[in-house]
């Protein structure tokens, strides 16, 4: 194992944050890296502009029509602990069902040298001896991953063959873990981390192996160096490579467009800054229409600017007490009733009905109670805990993370931007209309019985009063100029891709391609030869698959094997998985 000071994951940072009491909701940005074990770190002082991209109307409606190829569109699926989102992966001959991030950048899953208590799901079959499995250094090049929550994953580093719909990455560098305590529901088997490679621990530890979306990206992989989420409170979420959802985005015109923010180098990195993490400029708050001006936690090193990272990894909303407590004083009768480790968490009046916004490069982005509600205190069931919640000062300089409660509302595309021409840039859809009235407080009762959403805590009897913290040392090296929309030569996808948003002002957001997911039902419609008209459903045949188990291949087998380097199985068998075919 790695020396702590030594991990590449330092480069995730959350300071001083952790999860809330037993009795309060869930954690801190659960799968956000945690850079508290960072090298030493250097501060400054200079100044540097952050803005986001304010864009003109563009025209266009998407069509529909599929690319050949270059994109593909895979299911979401809500996970049953309503906190994870995940996809079906598959790895060599197996399918595995690995849980999407965006604050982090490394592919790993559990395998079956690993037997601790949180590896009881299914498993990479290191028996199986799969033929696109390449060891790196005879698996003695270990990684270690660790999170905001306390929680990682150790393991070696190695080679397979991953693919997502009908894209594959061959000779990918994955982590395969041999010890673990992260937890996870729904036999899910490890993280997809879909960020930027700066935040990669196993693309430190081996030559050519940067995360999975980011080698696609650079070997011009696909129609275009970009990713669309959609998350759902169901099944019926996306996620697409190369292209963006058409069946969700029906009018690329309404898209509002936000230049991703670039970070200086800290500690003995090179002085180049570089693309770190999917931050944009949070420009501006309100309480149902009052306007909450945010107040930076490092004025003079972000220009002003409150930094929001955009997390589908976690399943919150958390920014600085500083802003979270001025937005519940806009809130009659909210109160803060809880500050274990430093999380501030507050309650509502469960009939509320002011809505919480945010904006992002001149637009409002809403939230309803529906959005922003966590439920019911059990022992207070009229008051209900809300999203956001306050975190100490974070040395990142990253305020805001937003987490699935705001991606709910919008559909994210992520654009990784291309080397020499174009900046990586965040695209947010709105899914609803800015001026619908907001659903009465009885909706919000029914949302909650539909969900079991009561929370199993008892709230205070007397005020709390807000904390005070000292603020950390700046974790990045400010005297490197780090503007937003730089133009960097390496390290974001290969120049041979035309950029669409490289014009500042002028994208071509028309021209983006767009994919469609094929329904899983079926309606025809058929006219006979008497003239009469019929009308008959079909539904699409769904592909039978045990997860983590090679097709053909009997477990007994797998239990024969052991070892290190090709180590015993322990598989989980599953349920089967829904597979969408593609356009």
């Amino acid at each position: 194992m790695l020396p702590l000071l030594l991990v590449v994951s330092i480069l995730a940072f959350l300071d001083g944050s952790s999860a809330l009491s037993a009795s309060a909701p869930s954690l801190t940005g659960r799968w956000r890296p945690d850079l508290r074990r960072s090298a030493s770190r250097t501060a400054g002082s200079s100044r540097r502009e952050l803005h986001a991209r304010h864009q003109p109307v563009l025209e266009g409606i998407v069509t529909g029509v599929a690319p050949a190829n270059n994109s593909t569109i895979v299911p979401v699926v809500f996970a049953s602990d309503r906190e994870t989102y995940y996809i079906l992966a598959g790895v060599g001959n197996v399918s595995l069902r690995l849980a999407l991030d965006t604050a982090s950048a490394d592919l790993w899953f559990v395998s079956s040298d690993c037997n601790d208590r949180a590896c009881n799901v299914p498993k990479y079959p290191l028996a199986f001896k799969s033929p696109t499995f390449e060891s790196v250094n005879s698996n003695a090049t270990e990684f270690n991953v660790s999170y905001a929550d306390s929680t990682g994953a150790q393991g070696f580093v190695a080679r397979e063959s991953v693919s997502l719909g009908n894209l594959t990455v061959a000779n990918q560098a994955i982590g395969l873990a041999t010890s673990s305590n992260v937890t996870f529901t729904d036999q899910v088997s490890g993280v997809l981390g879909l960020g930027f490679p700066r935040l990669s621990t196993i693309s430190s530890l081996a030559s050519n192996a940067t995360p999975f979306f980011a080698t696609m990206a650079q070997n011009g992989l696909l129609d275009y160096p970009l990713f669309g989420l959609s998350l759902t409170r169901d099944s019926s979420g996306s996620l697409s490579f190369g292209a963006i959802d058409g069946s969700v985005v029906t009018n690329r015109s309404l898209i509002e467009w936000n230049e991703v923010v670039p970070f200086a180098p800290f500690g003995a990195q090179s002085n180049v800054s570089s693309y770190l993490q999917w931050a944009v400029v949070l420009e501006g708050i309100s309480v149902n229409g009052t306007t909450v001006t945010p107040e930076p936690t490092y004025p003079a090193q972000t220009f002003n600017s409150s930094l929001a990272l955009i997390d589908a990894g976690t399943a919150g909303i958390y920014g600085p007490y500083q802003d979270v407590s001025r937005i519940y004083s806009q809130i009659p009768e909210a109160r803060l009733v809880d500050d274990d480790d430093g999380v501030g968490q507050w309650v509502v009046p469960c009939e509320i009905q002011e809505t919480i916004a945010f904006n992002f490069g001149g637009h409002e982005f809403i939230l309803e109670p529906t959005d922003y509600l966590i439920g019911p205190a059990a022992g207070n069931p009229a008051l209900c805990l809300s999203w956001p919640q306050a975190l100490p000062p974070s040395s990142d300089g990253i305020d805001w993370q937003l987490g699935s409660p705001f991606l709910r509302t919008v559909y994210s595309i992520y654009s990784f931007g291309i080397n020499t021409k174009e900046p990586p840039i965040v695209g947010f859809y709105p899914l609803r209309n800015a001026t619908a009235p907001i659903p009465p407080p009885a909706s919000a009762s029914a949302f909650f019985a539909s969900y079991s959403a009561t929370v199993p805590t008892t709230l205070p009897n007397f005020l709390l009063a807000t904390p005070t913290f000292t603020t950390p040392t700046y974790t990045f090296n400010a005297s490197v100029s780090a503007r937003t929309g730089e133009l960097v030569a390496t390290g974001l996808a290969t120049s041979t891709y035309a950029a669409l948003f490289g014009t500042r002002g002028h994208p071509n957001a028309t021209a983006l391609p767009t994919i469609t997911p094929s329904p899983t039902v079926v309606t025809f419609v058929i006219t006979d030869t008497s003239g009469r008209t019929l009308t008959s459903v079909s539904t699409a045949s769904q592909a039978s698959i045990t997860l983590g188990v090679p097709a053909g291949w009997k477990v007994s087998a797998a239990r024969a094997g052991s070892g290190r380097s090709r180590g015993g199985v322990a598989l989980g068998l599953v349920l089967c998985a829904l597979v969408w075919s593609l356009v």
